[in-house]
């Protein structure tokens, strides 16, 4: 609860209080007794009565009460707030290769790695979406169902390697893994982000059949190919246990992934190293923005009440006072 003043300005008449007591004081000082004597030593032992340490009581009770009207006056009001925010979700679902080709190391650590670093940084970018995910070699599955628990779809993501299941790249299969994760969603927008180091090699399903899908449900399919260009580093194994690094070609399958996105609405790129490919996930955390309507309401009561009496209280005990104990004799 927060206390507002529908009129401040009041504020101002406190000024009035300096010449109430600059005159108080001022009387004071000019108070002289009514009869003169030779010497006061005679009422040196007169003892004090409670009535001279009430004297100055009246006063302040009146300095009270014009502080109390003041505060009145300038409509002291509680004000009780709150906002109801509605949000329009985005359904996404991360597909990712981890094809034995993602272990390159043309970005770093190597093409998997980098790529589960910055889908986790997207994830934590988008606490109100359902996220989802699904990898694929020669085959896909669900890795993560949609869900709006992060937490856990992030500790799914960092289990994530190369070997899961059997080798190959099957784009087409994962594509329509996530589409039918997706496809009965009540979500204003859907979307798959495809992450791929290669050409469709394995599976039934051709790409562009899975991108027909996709279209069919209105599912808006950002495709990303990730590799540097030409030749790349790999580790291969040795006999002893040991690594080898010699290089391989890279071939992503450009058209394809193009056309796919062509075909859902989405856009293809390009990712040759791990800036470029954090670029491409903020530009695809702007694409996709979360639209949220967000309506705020105040309440407002008056509060000048309890100060217009507490000045009605003063005043009357200032006036109680002053005309019964502090009456004067006359």
């Amino acid at each position: 609860m927060n206390i507002l003043f529908a009129n401040p300005y009041c504020f101002l008449l406190f000024l009035l209080l300096i010449p109430m007591i600059g005159w108080y004081i001022w009387k004071q000082h000019q108070a002289q007794a009514t009869m003169r004597m030779a010497s006061a030593d005679g009422f040196a032992k007169v003892p004090k009565t409670f009535r001279l340490y009430l004297r100055h009581v009246p006063f302040v009770l009146r300095l009270l009460t014009v502080i109390c009207i003041i505060i009145a006056l300038a409509r002291p009001q509680s004000t009780n707030s709150w906002n109801t925010s509605t949000t329009e979700g985005i359904d996404i679902m991360m597909t990712l290769d981890i094809s034995s080709s993602m272990l390159a190391q043309d970005l770093k650590p190597n093409r998997l790695e980098a790529a589960k670093e910055v889908a986790a940084t997207f994830i934590s970018g988008r606490p109100t979406d359902n996220i989802g995910l699904v990898v694929f070699s020669a085959e896909s599955f669900t890795q993560c169902p949609l869900t709006t628990d992060h937490a856990v779809l992030l500790n799914l993501l960092k289990d994530v390697q190369c070997g899961m299941i059997e080798d190959g790249t099957a784009i087409g299969h994962g594509l329509a893994t996530a589409v039918s994760r997706l496809k009965d969603s009540n979500a204003k927008s859907k979307t798959i982000i495809l992450l791929t180091d290669g050409t469709n090699n394995r599976g039934e399903i051709a790409p562009t059949t899975a991108a027909e899908l996709a279209q069919a449900y209105d599912i808006r399919v950002y495709t990303i190919g990730v590799g540097t260009q030409g030749r790349a580093p790999y580790p291969f194994p040795t006999v002893g246990g040991g690594v080898r690094y010699d290089t391989i070609p890279v071939e992503i399958d450009e058209n394809v992934l193009t056309k796919i996105a062509q075909m859902t609405g989405g856009q293809y790129f390009r990712a040759t190293n791990n800036a470029a490919l954090k670029n491409i996930y903020e530009e695809i955390d702007q694409l996709e923005k979360t639209k949220m309507s967000v309506q705020e309401y105040s309440k407002k009561q008056e509060e000048y009440g309890i100060f217009a009496l507490a000045g009605l209280v003063l005043l009357l005990l200032e006036m109680l006072l002053r005309y019964t104990v502090l009456r004067r004799i006359p």
